[in-house]
């Protein structure tokens, strides 16, 4: 049953973070389906997460891949708070800080337990502890949380629907295992990187335009 919810919630993500990519930014409908992305993926991999403790189903892989895949969807949904001052950073320091200590079990385990070295969690464990580490380091300055709090919920939010285009490419095996775990991430990759100069060139615009 929890198997079912998970694949269910997954499906419903990859289609409304679909839609909420497409569609103009900021618009109602983005809004609309970036919530409901938010709500199915979090559930999605919170199913996960459940499903990887059961008893006969221990899998400290897709365990860590839950982390992974909440972290970005939390911590990307609550960059939105960062447009005001008024925010309490407990929280998502907290956030960070479990992703952090998961990355860093992400990226050793195998190695020191199983003396055997696994690419996709090394490459995901790195991923993660660079992103949460920025985090930790952004939280000590409230003005660029504030300046910055689009980019962050773009790269987060988009960040979360590669994790889910991911986990629907290796289920279904479009690529073999291998390749499945990292060509969404670098096409993802690209997208970020697309959204992150198309804003910084609006902010640069903005800023001249007071200036004048």
């Amino acid at each position: 049953m929890l198997i079912l919810c998970h694949a269910l919630f997954g499906g419903i993500a990859l289609l409304s973070g679909f839609v909420s990519l497409i569609v103009e930014k900021g618009k109602i409908i983005h809004k609309k389906t970036g919530k409901l992305f938010y709500f199915s993926m979090l559930l999605s991999a919170f199913t996960a997460l459940i499903i990887s403790v059961l008893p006969g189903h221990e899998n400290p892989f897709l365990f860590s891949i839950g982390v992974f895949s909440s972290y970005f969807i939390l911590t990307g949904y609550r960059a939105l708070r960062f447009k005001t001052k008024k925010y309490n950073l407990k929280t998502d320091k907290i956030i960070s800080w479990i992703m952090v200590i998961t990355a860093i079990l992400m990226i050793l385990y195998n190695p020191l337990v199983n003396q055997k070295i696994n690419i996709v969690l090394i490459v995901f464990g790195i991923v993660g502890l660079s992103f949460s580490m920025r985090d930790l380091v952004l939280f000590n300055k409230t003005d660029k949380l504030k300046k910055d709090w689009l980019k962050l919920h773009l790269g987060k939010m988009i960040g979360g629907y590669i994790c889910a285009v991911t986990a629907f490419v290796v289920v279904n095996e479009f690529f073999s295992s291998f390749y499945g775990w990292f060509i969404p991430g670098i096409i993802g990759g690209f997208y970020i990187v697309y959204w992150i100069r198309k804003l910084n060139k609006k902010q640069k615009v903005s800023i001249a335009v007071e200036k004048e």
